[in-house]
């Protein structure tokens, strides 16, 4: 099944979910209304909003309120796409030239910075002061993570645990609040927020981890950017740790730089995808889906519980 037939139940609240979105993104200033819009027209899988909606629906689900939320949550994961093109100095997003290869790294960063301003006013709306302080503690946490990714870059000496405090302030964070605050504005009790911060931090983990596979095993008309963008960016990701326990790879690996053009890396990628790096990687991100789906069987049985679980097989499975 495909993901959008998973939830499609949530067609009509998402429509008006896209309708807040470009409210938000617009703006007086033609240059970043044009570059706001290219980004929200460029799609995405909107998983941090159907999370958010799907958690709602365990306390009083209110379109009107949550909305609030499923948007600040979505605006803030555009914001730190715009400033991961500045750092990764990427060209392509979804197959279409990023903002900073559109304009320059500056306008970029003004660009971020304006979408997360603007996330910011949207969550206004949320009379709940938890909500704030659960979603400002994420918005540090992610803006660690962006500082780390540059520190770390073709630091090919690290381990494991500093590649899994990345991920979780890369990606799993904004998926675990998204599940939390979308059930904390609808009045969920406590234990069952708690839950769902849970359940959106092991999806997210296995979400992101996917993602570093398939960076070597899609395509790139799948992925919409070259096969092998993150080791040529010099991100460590877990295929890539794995990799350089292989004192060969170890030593061809350790020679890329920023100056490497692509066509250097393909005899590398392909070694890595002849080894058992891929098959590893895959069994830890089933490992942290595995405790997600543990988390949602202990929640109220309902609609969003199944769907919740769908997406999460999803996740773990998915080819782009």
């Amino acid at each position: 099944m495909k993901l959008k037939s998973m939830y499609s139940f949530l067609n009509t609240d998402l429509t008006i979910i896209e309708q807040e979105l470009e409210k938000t993104a617009h703006s007086e200033y033609p240059l970043l209304r044009e570059a706001n819009l290219e980004l929200l027209q460029a799609g995405g899988k909107r998983i941090r909003p159907v999370f958010v909606l799907l958690s709602s629906m365990f306390g009083d689900y209110d379109i009107n309120t949550v909305k609030y939320v499923a948007v600040t949550l979505e605006t803030i994961h555009m914001a730190t796409l715009v400033h991961d093109d500045v750092v990764d100095d990427a060209k392509l997003r979804r197959g279409k030239p990023t903002v900073r290869e559109k304009w320059d790294n500056r306008i970029a960063m003004y660009t971020g910075d304006y979408l997360l301003a603007r996330s910011l006013e949207v969550m206004t709306n949320i009379e709940n002061p938890l909500a704030h302080k659960i979603l400002s503690k994420a918005i540090v946490e992610v803006c660690l993570g962006e500082i780390e990714q540059i520190k770390d870059k073709y630091r090919f000496e690290q381990s494991l645990r500093t590649y899994l405090k990345r991920i979780k302030r890369k990606t799993a964070i904004l998926i675990a609040v998204s599940c939390q605050l979308g059930a904390i504005s609808a009045g969920a009790p406590e234990e069952i927020h708690k839950k769902l911060y849970r359940f959106g931090y092991y999806v997210g983990m296995s979400f992101q981890i996917t993602d570093d596979i398939l960076d070597f095993t899609s395509t790139e008309k799948e992925l919409g950017k070259p096969v092998g963008s993150d080791l040529l960016q010099g991100n460590i990701t877990l295929p890539v740790l794995f990799a350089l326990e292989d004192p060969s790879l170890k030593n061809e690996i350790e020679k890329i730089t920023n100056e490497t053009k692509p066509s250097e890396i393909q005899p590398i990628l392909n070694k890595i995808l002849q080894s058992d790096v891929i098959e590893r990687s895959a069994k830890i991100s089933d490992q942290y889906l595995q405790k997600a789906f543990e988390i949602v069987e202990s929640l109220p049985k309902n609609r969003a519980r199944s769907t919740l679980a769908s997406i999460a097989k999803y996740i773990g499975k998915r080819k782009f």
